[in-house]
């Protein structure tokens, strides 16, 4: 029977988030008993500090639990513009950050406030699952450029320009990438931003990995080997990943005056302010030791040494070394093609299905990202845990026939 109350046409045109899908369910086969291996999920398995804690704690205490400004609370905003400043050399002032429930809700902000019918922004794949589908709630294009395995995942200008027409209005940078942990070179970001400044893009760099990071030296951005962008560049980050505060829910944007503005009257009809209570632990985080996510970097590195020994012994499996954040994305494509029990597996979501279902272990399909031939694994479990996923990971590919 038909639904009485048919649904937009906004919303048919979207998916739910995969990851969270994939995460939903290994939780759901856990809690009813399952020995799941958990890969898929993107956050940390750290505590949020102590000190970041105890001040929420305290804001509860004190009673700091009304309304605030809309943009966020003008002391927290002042800090993510002295952390910027302390960081990256890049001068802001308050009125040119906006927090936000999430780096999530700041990127849609960003899209409503800029772009419309008829826009096209710049996506580059694999990309993190959010940006497809948040473009096109604004009512504009995604237009998907290509990044390939055998360039790293670097991003390559000269195929780039190929996807580029006079409705580009806007491209959006994600380094270190979610999936990839992939790099962007300083080479191919300043190619970018002079295709940008000649075309007058808007550029959205999401930067929420920028701390997490296995390279040598200063890590490269757009700003920096172009700073005459600042004028016409958004500034993407958060505390989610950086202090393992994914639940608190705290993302934040710098960027022009007037798009913050906008991006304020967008969140003034929506969801008003960012919790107040997050907002405080998010100040704590972002003026105190900026020491722990180099702790968590400490533990990381040997895990991805791991997985990637591991995944790379396996026949017929490849896989980018990342340079940053938390992820590795291989190659597994080698396995489409045969089955299991009379069961094809025909592509990443079958793969990830047989996974799940056969081998107890969960994972993010690469198509979910625009790379169908690879799959997501995330590396932020313990070791013992990482150790016992990969036995199955091999077991379950060589049962395939």
């Amino acid at each position: 029977m038909e639904p009485k109350i048919s649904l937009s046409a906004r919303v048919k045109q979207i998916k739910p988030s995969p990851t969270l899908a994939v995460n939903a369910k290994a939780k759901a086969l856990k809690a009813a008993g399952a020995d799941i291996v958990n890969f898929s999920v993107g956050e940390p398995d750290f505590d949020t500090p102590p000190h970041v804690c105890a001040a929420g704690k305290a804001a509860i205490d004190q009673g700091f639990t009304r309304y605030t400004a809309v943009p966020g609370i003008p002391e927290l905003r002042e800090a993510i513009a002295h952390r910027f400043a302390e960081d990256h050399g890049w001068h802001y002032t308050a009125d040119q950050i906006q927090v936000a429930s999430g780096g999530k809700h700041g990127l849609y902000n960003m899209a409503q406030a800029l772009f419309g019918p008829g826009d096209e922004v710049l996506v580059l794949a694999p990309y993190w699952v959010s940006y497809p589908d948040i473009i096109q709630l604004s009512g504009a294009t995604p237009v998907i450029v290509p990044l390939t395995e055998a360039k790293d995942f670097d991003l390559e200008p000269e195929v780039l320009a190929r996807y580029v027409t006079e409705r580009t209005k806007g491209i959006i940078l994600n380094s270190p990438s979610n999936p990839t942990g992939s790099v962007f070179s300083r080479a191919a970001l300043a190619a970018v931003g002079q295709m940008a400044l000649k075309g007058n893009w808007v550029v959205i760099s999401d930067d929420i990995y920028d701390t997490i990071t296995y390279i040598d030296g200063k890590l490269p951005h757009i700003l920096d080997v172009c700073p005459e962008l600042m004028e016409q560049t958004l500034v993407l980050n958060g505390v989610s990943k950086s202090f393992a505060m994914t639940g608190w829910r705290i993302g934040y944007t710098a960027g022009p005056k007037h798009i913050i503005a906008a991006m304020n009257k967008i969140q003034s009809q929506s969801t008003s302010n960012a919790s107040s209570v997050a907002q405080k632990a998010a100040l704590a985080a972002v003026s105190g030791p900026q020491d722990f996510p180099r702790v968590m970097k400490e533990a990381f590195v040997p895990r991805l040494d791991f997985i990637l020994k591991t995944l790379t012994e396996i026949p017929g499996v490849t896989c980018v070394k990342p340079s940053g954040a938390f992820y590795v994305f291989p190659n597994v494509s080698a396995y489409f093609g045969k089955s299991f029990k009379g069961k094809p597996i025909t592509g990443s979501l079958d793969l990830a299905d047989y996974l799940l279902d056969e081998a107890l272990i969960a994972a993010v399909p690469g198509i979910a990202f625009g790379a169908d031939r690879f799959i997501r694994f995330s590396f932020a479990t313990s070791m013992p845990v990482i150790a016992e996923g990969m036995k199955r990971f091999k077991t379950a590919l060589a049962n395939l026939s």
